[in-house]
């Protein structure tokens, strides 16, 4: 069976070549998948626009609203990195409700992936670090409500999942674990359930066995029915902003041991892209493919 891959074209706001944030990789991922023939026989899901009392579930109501209305105040605006016009409201909705719907393929299969998502910076009452809405977040609150739990979020993004830790503090029912580097954004981290914080300059053996150890210590203390997993390309020792030095080889290794080691013990598993920032999109559409390519080896 091919992998299920939940895309939308508008996951691109279409931003200029020149902004901070690389809004095109999402059309060059796309691009990317398609040239490895990972699209064809059915494999895409397309999402609708998540409605807004799915987004209260775990953002306050006033903020939904201001980014649905466009009325973000500018402070906050800051913050996330970019204005929140249409667009980008309307990506913000768009890559929640695709994380939903792969986490609802992952659950029906055992595993698939959302070609945009991990915006874990995003908190209860705003945004921040490119994150409008938290959509794994959302993912998994509309999952408890329907009775799926626990849930584990294993984010390896290099910025510490500081947003998701905050909405979930507390909930014994979501385990959340971030490694990531330690003296990265944002400054003030708030604590996951698990936090392996890296010194700057880690390879990929340091990081592998790292990993292998938190895996273990998850493998001892949890039993999920779902995962999330964010595969951020961030760690990669090319990103403009992560301070990590994983090589290609590394990315490949990672996201097959995280995804070997649930598809090996019948935990379906939802992969989301998170970070990845270089002002050659091609190639970092590329390390984003990564993810896919090895999640449709276990598919």
């Amino acid at each position: 069976m091919p992998l299920p891959i939940v895309h939308h074209t508008d996951y691109d706001a279409r931003f200029p070549a020149s902004h901070r944030f690389p809004m095109g990789k999402y059309r060059q991922l796309m691009l990317a998948l398609q040239a490895r023939g990972l699209t064809d026989g059915g494999a895409l899901h397309v999402p609708e626009p998540a409605a807004p009392e799915r987004l209260r579930l775990v953002h306050d109501a006033a903020y939904v609203e201001q980014v649905l209305a466009q009325t973000v105040p500018v402070a906050v605006e800051r913050e996330i990195g970019f204005p929140v016009n249409a667009l980008v409201a309307r990506r913000a909705r768009l890559a929640v409700a695709g994380t939903v719907l792969a986490a609802r393929l992952a659950l029906a299969g055992g595993l698939a992936c959302n070609t945009a998502g991990g915006s874990h910076h995003a908190r209860r009452a705003q945004g921040a670090g490119f994150c409008t809405f938290n959509d794994v977040a959302v993912a998994a609150a509309v999952l408890l409500g329907e009775g799926v739990a626990p849930i584990l979020v294993v984010d390896l993004d290099v910025h510490q999942g500081d947003g998701t830790a905050e909405i979930f503090a507390g909930e014994p029912r979501v385990f959340t674990f971030s490694m990531h580097a330690a003296r990265n954004y944002p400054v003030r981290k708030v604590p996951s359930d698990l936090d392996v914080a890296l010194p700057d300059g880690t390879g990929d053996a340091a990081y592998l066995r790292r990993l292998e150890a938190a895996l273990a210590f998850l493998d001892r203390t949890q039993a999920p029915r779902l995962v999330f997993y964010n595969a951020g390309v961030d760690p990669h020792a090319d990103d403009r902003l992560g301070r990590l030095a994983l090589s290609d080889a590394g990315l490949k290794a990672r996201d097959a041991m995280v995804i070997g080691h649930f598809r090996d013990r019948g935990i379906p598993l939802c992969g989301v892209i998170g970070g990845g920032y270089a002002h050659d999109v091609a190639a970092l559409a590329a390390r984003h493919a990564i993810l896919f390519e090895t999640a449709a080896r276990f598919a």
